[in-house]
């Protein structure tokens, strides 16, 4: 472990290697802000850790628009449903401080729970309308947490940059409609989904897939690429779309569906976004549909 400083607030501050590792929210915050006073600009890359390639390629990207790279590790309770993983999501604060490091971080704040909420907040960010669909009718509840803590983190952070993935899709929408009505002094940043050579996306929820389940894991992207090819050839009926993405995955004995669904993706696009369980696990995927 590195040096280890106290704080005004009590909190701890550990120097590792070029990372300065926070618990306290004050702390975290006032090493931002002496960035800030010093000229330099902020990129805040917010994560629930057990880092991969995905979470990297946000920092590399901060990093590369911005002076500084701050980034936090925090599994928010509060966007868990009972019967979800929180207790067994993956957490390795040591490795992930080494990889965010490697990447650019420079701060890096990985509070307790109490820190972050020192008491049951009585306090809900909702998103209307954005929350309605898929995700936020699979898992009631969930973006009202995301939405809380995302919100609770620009607070901390104060003017930046913050990069989320596009793999979260529907969350980044949310997100974006979140800064913009409160205002936040924050410019949130996408980034592209990072995937494995067979296509599956980067997610710290795939080390809980046996080999047999990897091997099955793919088929995700396989059904958005069929969703995608039907709309290249000029289908744009969403019913069909949902039925042959749901085809597909329903063709992999592994696999159970939870939802195929057909959003907007921007002009001249759809975005087809699907979710299956693959054994116990739980994966997203999403991809963009271009308007022929």
């Amino acid at each position: 472990m590195g040096r280890t400083n106290g704080t005004p607030d009590g909190g701890r501050n550990v120097r590792e290697g070029s990372v300065d590792l926070f618990d306290t929210v004050a702390a975290f915050r006032a090493a931002l802000d002496a960035e800030r006073a010093a000229g330099r600009t902020v990129g805040l890359v917010p994560t629930m850790g057990a880092l991969h390639d995905g979470h990297l390629s946000l920092v590399r990207r901060a990093a590369s628009d911005c002076d500084v790279v701050a980034a936090t590790i925090f599994v928010n309770p509060l966007q868990f449903g009972p019967t979800e993983d929180l207790a067994t999501y993956p957490r390795d604060l040591a490795a992930d401080a080494a990889l965010g490091e490697g990447a650019g971080v420079a701060h890096l704040l990985a509070p307790a729970v109490d820190e972050m909420f020192p008491s049951p907040p009585l306090t809900t960010v909702h998103v209307a309308e954005l929350t309605e669909g898929g995700e936020g009718a699979s898992r009631p509840g969930h973006f009202d947490g995301v939405a809380t803590i995302v919100a609770k983190l620009f607070a901390v952070a104060g003017p930046c940059r913050a990069y989320f993935g596009e793999k979260d899709w529907q969350q980044l929408q949310v997100v974006r409609r979140l800064a913009a009505d409160l205002s936040f002094p924050v410019e949130v940043v996408a980034c592209p989904t990072v995937r494995e050579a067979d296509g599956l996306a980067l997610s710290s929820r795939n080390r809980h897939l046996s080999a047999a389940e990897r091997g099955a894991a793919p088929v995700l992207h396989r059904a958005l690429l069929a969703g995608r090819a039907l709309v290249a050839g000029g289908c744009s009926d969403r019913d069909e779309l949902r039925r042959a993405m749901a085809g597909v995955v329903a063709a992999e004995p592994l696999a159970r569906l939870d939802y195929a669904e057909v959003g907007d993706g921007g002009p001249g696009a759809l975005r087809l976004l699907v979710a299956a369980r693959i054994g116990a696990t739980r994966l997203i995927d999403n991809l963009e549909a271009p308007l022929p």
